[in-house]
């Protein structure tokens, strides 16, 4: 009886010393953070001065705060890039899917603007989106030539009509091959052949396959796609923000994350930026919770 107490004792105990380093990092980089970062959203410090307890006093004044409210509505607004992206990324998983010569090479270029560096790329569209001699208004002027009228592109990145779908376009074509769509072929690559046959021996067309067959089917990825892309949505927009138009034109383009690092970084507010970090975890909680709640029942779980 001692023998197997000893065992399991040792086994307990390897088991403890391998969850050790994991479990002290997850405490060092991750507890240890969140509890400061609750605890700063109720200081006031500058960095150079003693905090100072303030209270709720940071939450009233954020939501006073007529620029957190504009800023919350260009998150939302920039965040109309989800459905089109996961759109596109299912369009192309279909296509993907295809057993073509040459489908692997495909798959490759399609995911390669998700390996490349950010920074890269926002640099590379916002000479895309340049006024002057950027690509996109010279095709505009191009194709206003060949319909013979004059048409001159806008100026993208430095109009507060246009910053934000600028934003978007790019965003679309960044994701749109992407995890997202290795996700959805490797869920469509996971649908049953024999539920096709069946709808063919029913006479289902394409279109008819995809809706009994293909969507039911693909509904957890679809579903766990949209949960991941609302949450990174609510905490995104930072680097094209920093990099493309420094928030502008007239804080067009500044999302909450651009705005707590303003208040942390720039302005030196950090029980402020605490306080809209807390406020920003408990929108991403209630939407997630919105997803579950709403959405969750119409799961086809297979």
């Amino acid at each position: 009886m001692r023998r197997r107490d000893t065992s399991a004792f040792k086994e307990a105990f390897a088991a403890y010393v391998f969850l050790l380093p994991n479990l002290a990092g997850f405490l060092v980089f991750t507890s240890i953070p969140v509890i400061a970062s609750l605890i700063l959203s109720f200081l006031e410090w500058d960095l150079l001065s003693a905090p100072r307890f303030v209270g709720f006093a940071n939450f009233i004044d954020l939501f006073q705060d007529p620029y957190f409210w504009k800023y919350c509505w260009n998150t939302v607004y920039l965040m109309l890039s989800i459905p089109l992206s996961m759109g596109g990324s299912l369009l192309l998983a279909l296509a993907m899917n295809q057993k073509l010569k040459g489908i692997i090479f495909f798959r490759t270029v399609y995911f390669l603007p998700t390996l490349c560096s950010g920074v890269a790329i926002y640099m590379l569209w916002r000479l895309i989106y340049n006024p002057e001699f950027g690509v996109l208004n010279a095709l505009i002027a191009r194709f206003g030539e060949i319909l013979g009228i004059h048409l001159k592109g806008p100026q993208w990145l430095t109009d507060e009509t246009w910053a934000k779908p600028a934003l978007i376009l790019m965003g679309v074509w960044q994701s749109v091959g992407g995890y997202n769509m290795i996700l959805y072929l490797a869920a469509l690559q996971g649908v049953p052949r024999d539920l096709y046959d069946a709808a063919e021996v029913d006479g289902a067309n394409p279109w008819q396959k995809f809706w009994a067959v293909t969507w039911p089917q693909i509904s957890p990825t679809t579903f766990f796609i949209a949960i991941m892309s609302v949450i990174g949505g609510f905490q995104a927009g930072f680097d094209p923000a920093y990099i493309m138009t420094g928030g502008g034109p007239n804080g067009s383009t500044t999302t909450l994350i651009y705005y707590l690092y303003n208040n942390a970084f720039q302005w030196h507010k950090m029980g402020y930026a605490a306080a809209i970090a807390w406020v920003l975890f408990l929108v991403v909680f209630i939407f997630t919770m919105l997803q579950w709640r709403v959405f969750g029942k119409s799961v086809h779980y297979h």
